[in-house]
This record gives structure tokens, C-alpha cells and sequence, in this order.
């Protein structure tokens, strides 16, 4: 038999759907610095550029600090066990630890 143990806590954030949101946002403003270059106005291509830039740099450093926060996760699962308890394995150390105990005699 095992029992599973869970740390709780509230789920992370799907940052998947968080970076589809910035790009369609970033998409959008493309699409406008466009439709602003074929009537004529280039002010935008600046603005459209550092919003690209910008939006590239935050969906990296957010996944990074997400592989930093999983690496932790797994050095302190790896540190307190698999979180799972093995009533079957530890049958089995109780009855070695006994009959060597039965061994050893009343001494």
C-alpha cells in the first residue's frame, strides 16, 4: 500500500496561456505599427520594437525563474523523500529489525 503526501499550496500560474496572451497583445501592436507604416506614419515602428524586445525579455526571464523554482522543488522533494510512504517496505524493515532482535537474545 502507499500513500501519496502533497505539499499543498495553490497550483503556479499556466504560463503557457500567460505568454499566448503577451504575444497576441504584442501581435496586435505589430498589426497596428503596420497598418501606421502604409498610411504613412512611422512614429510607431520605435515603440512597436521596444515592445517586442521587452516582451521577449520577460517570457525569458519568467521561464527561467520557473526552472529555477522547479530545480528548488526537486532538491527539497529530493531532500525530504519522494513524499510517498511504503506501509509494505516498512512492514518489511519492521520485521527484519525484530527478528534480528529475536537474534540477538535476552543478553
Amino acid at each position: 500500500m502507499t500513500i501519496n503526501f502533497s505539499t499543498g499550496g495553490k497550483p503556479p500560474a499556466d504560463m503557457l496561456a500567460i505568454t499566448e496572451d503577451w504575444l497576441r497583445e504584442a501581435a496586435e501592436t505589430l498589426a497596428i505599427t503596420v497598418q501606421a507604416i502604409k498610411a504613412g506614419e512611422f512614429g510607431r515602428i520605435k515603440d512597436s520594437t521596444d515592445c517586442i524586445k521587452g516582451l521577449k525579455v520577460a517570457v525569458a526571464l519568467a521561464i527561467e525563474e520557473g526552472n529555477r523554482v522547479e530545480k528548488l522543488r526537486k532538491q527539497v522533494a529530493g531532500a525530504q523523500g519522494t513524499g510517498e510512504f511504503d506501509l509494505d517496505a516498512a512492514r518489511d524493515e519492521i520485521g527484519r529489525r525484530l527478528a534480528r532482535l529475536r537474534d540477538a537474545g535476552t543478553g
